[in-house]
């Protein structure tokens, strides 16, 4: 992680937050709402969920020591998340875990959290800042690019949905989540590595 670019952060980052396998939920849980609305919407949620994720990343690394969690162990566990993430990616469910709301303007649940700042996504920005405190600043801007194209997805996911249909989004999120895999597995075996240079 200490030779980690801003520009592999970002990626990383933006292959978490996964904005193309959250087309369809969001399309499914805006589908009430007008399409002016819509887009305001998905922008306020995507600012809440920037802002979440901000927070985790200045004060990661203090609920890090309040827990008495290892860097090792953040590792590992961010490891095994993304590793679960990956595996939905390439073999998705048939229905939604978060499945349909009630409500015909959603407010932070599920669209900025769990889908854009989820569990996996908090875990990476708290394990960049736990690993390489004086870089903030790059995963500042790791994270805000990552953010920025991921909002610019979703913002357009109504778009997005008619030029590659249903086909072309889960072949592109399969994809993602390939890559997803690889490093899961690599900070997987990353924080083993360290735990047992302990």
């Amino acid at each position: 992680m200490t030779d980690m670019t801003i520009y592999s952060a970002a990626i990383l980052l933006f292959l978490v937050m996964d904005p193309l396998g959250n087309i369809p939920v969001f399309l499914t849980v805006l589908k009430e709402v007008e399409e002016r609305r819509r887009k305001w919407i998905i922008l306020r949620e995507a600012v809440i969920a920037f802002g979440v994720l901000c927070l985790f990343l200045l004060f990661g690394r203090r609920i890090l020591d309040v827990l008495q969690i290892s860097e090792p162990s953040l590792s590992i566990a961010g490891g095994v998340i993304l590793f679960i993430i990956s595996l939905k990616m390439i073999f998705p469910p048939q229905e939604s875990v978060f499945g349909s709301t009630q409500d015909k303007e959603p407010l932070i649940v599920p669209l900025a959290i769990p889908l854009i700042a989820g569990p996996s996504t908090i875990a990476t920005v708290m394990l960049f800042a736990s690993r390489d405190p004086e870089r903030l600043l790059d995963w500042f801007i790791a994270l805000l690019s990552a953010w920025l194209v991921s909002t610019v997805i979703l913002f357009s996911s109504g778009v997005l949905r008619r030029v590659l249909r249903r086909r072309g989004l889960a072949a592109t999120e399969r994809l993602m989540g390939m890559l997803l895999t690889a490093i899961s597995v690599q900070m997987l075996l990353t924080g083993i590595e360290q735990f047992l240079a302990q």
